[in-house]
């Protein structure tokens, strides 16, 4: 961990660096897998599974008898989970529904817009250490949610070909019916471009690790949308005098048990708070299974010292953190101020596992400061936008000698015939 006191704004730069990763080669071996699989449809797919995962596949869809077998299998107790949590998230996302009223911009022109939902998507689901059922609800309710026709899932099987049971629970609970069992590059190609299996989609939603981001980025300079550009897991925690060390520890452990590459950020008006703070991360991190994976992800974060909770806001929009917890008397005041975070937690008690899990808003964030630009996923994202407009003959009365004045300045005779006709047609 780096202490940094009271620093000077030039060192901001330095303090907000995420690690930094030669993707040269990691491109290189991205593309050829993606090349790979366009070309050799399901057969490729299972030869990485088989290279990757070390699951040895004769299907790779997911059969009703093994989503049988998953529902026999999760424990009640999860279940109830699964289905609280995919309540609240379904609650918030269904807000977000939207609706235009047309609008007369001048007599006769009438403009309006609408919300349509994306045709095909495929949601990504990591497995690995830590198979997470919970990005299944959080990507598949607001499909669900937005009416896309055809919702596709994939996500890596374990060596004995099986998917983790909790992650077919999640995907039935929120309405998926098609699982591929696909992880890394190799699913990633298989959505964007389809085999003989897995379909072809519009857009791909979901985290990963650098190859799946990498993916993902290659795959959508031309093939399909993605979601946004992601990397590892980060937090960035605001805390005054008031705050709780052991709660701060807590939250900042959080995200490095994520994996070696996550980055935790704190700032803190309180140099007690600090020592504090660092007291109990010695203290949890001995008690944590993943305890390794949280030890060298800390060796990437940052312990800030500040002289007031505005410049800690601050700092924390010049880091534009994934997620930003905000443990101060003021943190009302201070999230007006909040410009660049995927998603912020105010008050003491606002967990960032809150938002990872049930507190109902979407944990599918952006990550590496994309949040100056980008929001993270919503309702929006599994939809497109189609305007339109009608215009009657008052109204190419209103705007025809406007629109074919500037077609003609721009050189485009045709343009300004379209509109010329319309007004002869009308005496004008």
């Amino acid at each position: 961990m780096t202490i940094y006191k009271n620093p000077e704004t030039q060192e901001w730069a330095e303090i907000c660096a995420r690690p930094h990763l030669d993707y040269t080669r990691l491109n290189n071996t991205v593309r050829d897998i993606l090349a790979d699989v366009r070309q050799g449809g399901d057969e490729a797919v299972k030869r990485y599974e088989a290279q990757f995962d070390h699951a040895q596949l004769d299907l790779l869809e997911v059969s009703e008898e093994e989503f049988a077998e998953a529902e026999r299998s999760v424990p009640e107790p999860l279940k109830r989970a699964i289905n609280q949590a995919h309540r609240n998230i379904h609650t918030f996302h269904a807000t977000q529904r939207r609706t235009f009223k047309p609008v007369a911009v001048e007599a006769g022109v009438t403009c309006w817009q609408r919300m349509v939902p994306i045709d095909k998507v495929g949601l990504y689901v990591p497995g690995g250490t830590a198979p997470l059922f919970s990005t299944v609800l959080m990507l598949a309710t607001p499909a669900v949610i937005a009416g896309c026709p055809e919702v596709v899932l994939c996500t890596p099987p374990a060596s004995d070909g099986r998917v983790n049971a909790a992650v077919l629970v999640a995907a039935r609970q929120a309405g998926v019916r098609r699982v591929f069992k696909a992880g890394g590059v190799q699913a990633i190609a298989a959505m964007a471009y389809g085999t003989e299996s897995v379909p072809k989609v519009y857009k791909i939603f979901g985290p990963g690790n650098q190859y799946v981001m990498a993916a993902k980025q290659q795959v959508s300079l031309g093939d399909v949308a993605i979601d946004m550009p992601a990397g590892p897991s980060e937090v960035c925690v605001i805390a005054d005098e008031t705050a709780n060390a052991r709660f701060v520890a807590a939250d900042l452990l959080s995200q490095a048990e994520h994996g070696v590459d996550s980055q935790t950020l704190l700032i803190t008006t309180s140099e007690k708070m600090l020592e504090q703070v660092m007291s109990e991360l010695s203290e949890q991190l001995e008690a944590l299974p993943r305890r390794e994976i949280a030890r060298q992800a800390m060796e990437n974060s940052r312990l800030v010292v500040v002289s007031d909770t505005r410049q800690a806001v601050d700092l924390a929009n010049a880091y534009a953190p994934e997620h930003l917890i905000v443990q101060t008397q003021d943190c009302h005041e201070l999230a007006l101020l909040v410009r660049n975070a995927g998603s912020v937690f105010l008050g003491r008690w606002a967990c960032e596992s809150a938002g990872d899990y049930a507190s109902g808003t979407n944990h599918t964030l952006p990550t590496h400061g994309h949040a100056v630009s980008y929001g993270g996923v919503t309702l929006d994202s599994f939809c497109h936008s189609v305007t339109f407009q009608e215009l009657q003959p008052e109204g190419i009365a209103a705007i025809g000698p406007a629109v074919e004045t500037m077609a003609r300045a721009e050189g485009l005779d045709a343009h300004a015939r379209a509109m010329a006709f319309r007004l002869e047609e009308l005496g004008m």
